[in-house]
């Protein structure tokens, strides 16, 4: 089992939450479970309904769209994120690619999280934002 410091650490490391202050990204550590998965296993399948988000603690994921592998991810990211703020489809699949550990969050926690600590809401909407801006800025120019 990874420490507590070790968990924070992993996740001042995820774009979403970089900009969280200690105390709250402990808050969102109070939030989240640390689960082991074997080399092999399914974390989440393209096109299921998502309800949970994973940070990497350690190991390597395996991420294919359509069947085709499109990345390798590793300590530090995470997979999911989305389904944290909506319950759309999957929009690919993760598949450990070696034994991993793997900090787990369900929706409904995270949304408590946000109602007792609306600053990481601000903090959230703002690294939304900038994923949309660069995406817009790689389709459009």
């Amino acid at each position: 089992m990874a420490s507590k410091k070790f968990q924070l650490e992993s996740l001042k490391n995820v774009p979403l939450f970089n900009a969280c202050s200690k105390k709250e990204l402990e808050t969102v550590a109070k939030a989240a479970d640390e689960i082991m998965m074997t080399e092999g296993s399914l974390i989440v399948d393209q096109g299921q309904t998502g309800r949970e988000a994973f940070v990497i603690l350690s190991g390597e994921v395996t991420i294919k769209r359509s069947g085709r592998k499109v990345a390798t991810l590793g300590a530090g990211d995470v997979v999911g994120e989305l389904s944290l703020l909506d319950h759309g489809p999957r929009s690919a699949s993760a598949i450990c690619a070696t034994d991993c550990t793997l900090l787990v969050i369900d929706q409904r926690r995270f949304v408590s999280v946000l109602n007792d600590v609306p600053s990481i809401a601000y903090k959230l909407m703002g690294v939304l934002a900038s994923r949309i801006r660069q995406m817009d800025r790689t389709v459009f120019g």
